[in-house]
């Protein structure tokens, strides 16, 4: 145990530091209390009869501010700054991001680099991506670890389980992928886009989905430029492993094709989230328009075909508190 302890000093287990590094691998930079909601969301419903919710929110995240400080130690993750709410922020370094791709059981070269400097101006967009992404897991508490809980507590914790189910695991997402129009997969050129998230599920009915996070502060034009490097991407085509020409996100992504045999690109879904003094409402009908030559489809007798389009083009507003890309 002594030896144990030199090691990891703050006692962490192997399985919080695990849970640390598949989390910060994917979301890049986040506080304890989103790695805690993620990896541990029964850890929400616990400690409520404390007084403040500062020391509701310090029992809460302790068991992973352990970890951190013990992947600290070992050169695995390091503090980025802080959010505007005056949180710390964690990101893994190069070593990190490595030791997160065996947990992840992903490719190095598919890790992306690490956040460093992401919290110098508060991380306003990185934490609206990890805001969009948990609402799209959600996270569900298991109710066998809040035995001795009050009935609100349970009540609540139950109707979190009982709520519709979010899509795939940690391991199903990736954010900030870059999306060559140009150049290559590992050496992006100009002219490509970058996903803000990245979901594989193909066990929930959502094989590939692209997500872009707005913080309305830009234009319908901008956002209608940036579907437009979408666009390029999907339409790009390289020489896969076999000598064939396939679209170049179908050498990374799996999807199956259409119904009637077209190949629709992915679909995006696109999110508001209401910081900045554009209205969410405005934009959207202008962007509609801007970018109908991208979802509108081909009209036939009685139905619709979407081949080398988008399947689906869909936008919300994350500050409904009933969202639900599900």
């Amino acid at each position: 145990m002594a030896g144990k302890r030199k090691t990891n000093p703050a006692g962490s287990t192997n399985n919080l530091r695990g849970d640390v590094l598949r989390v910060l691998g994917v979301l890049k930079v986040a506080t304890v209390e989103q790695i805690q909601q993620i990896s541990a969301p029964h850890m929400s419903y616990r400690h409520t009869d404390k007084a403040k919710p500062s020391e509701r929110k310090q029992a809460r995240t302790a068991s992973h501010l352990g970890a951190l400080s013990d992947l600290r130690k070992h050169g695995l993750v390091e503090n980025g700054g802080k959010t505007s709410g005056g949180d710390t922020l964690r990101n893994l370094t190069p070593m990190g991001l490595k030791a997160a791709s065996y947990e992840l059981g992903r490719p190095v070269g598919e890790m992306g680099g690490p956040a460093r400097g992401a919290g110098r101006s508060g991380a306003s967009h990185p934490m609206a991506v990890n805001d969009a992404l948990v609402a799209l897991l959600r996270p569900k508490p298991d109710l066998t670890q809040l035995d001795g809980e009050s009935a609100d507590v349970l009540s609540a914790a139950q109707e979190a389980v009982d709520a519709p189910d979010g899509l795939g695991t940690i391991a199903s997402y990736a954010t900030e992928v870059a999306l060559p129009a140009t150049g290559t997969w590992s050496s992006p050129g100009k002219g490509g886009a970058q996903a803000d998230i990245v979901l594989t599920a193909p066990e929930d009915g959502v094989p590939l989905l692209f997500v872009e996070i707005d913080n309305c502060y830009e234009s319908a034009q901008e956002l209608a430029g940036k579907i437009d490097k979408y666009m390029r991407f999907c339409q790009r085509k390289v020489k896969d492993a076999d000598g064939k020409e396939r679209p170049m996100w179908r050498t990374r992504w799996w999807v199956p094709d259409g119904r009637l045999g077209d190949q629709p690109h992915p679909p995006l879904l696109l999110v508001f989230n209401r910081v900045g003094p554009r209205n969410p409402n405005t934009v959207i009908a202008q962007l509609a328009k801007l970018t109908r030559q991208h979802w509108q489809g081909t009209t036939f007798d009685g139905f619709h075909m979407y081949d080398g389009q988008p399947a689906d083009f869909r936008m919300y507003d994350a500050s409904s508190p009933s969202w639900s890309p599900a």
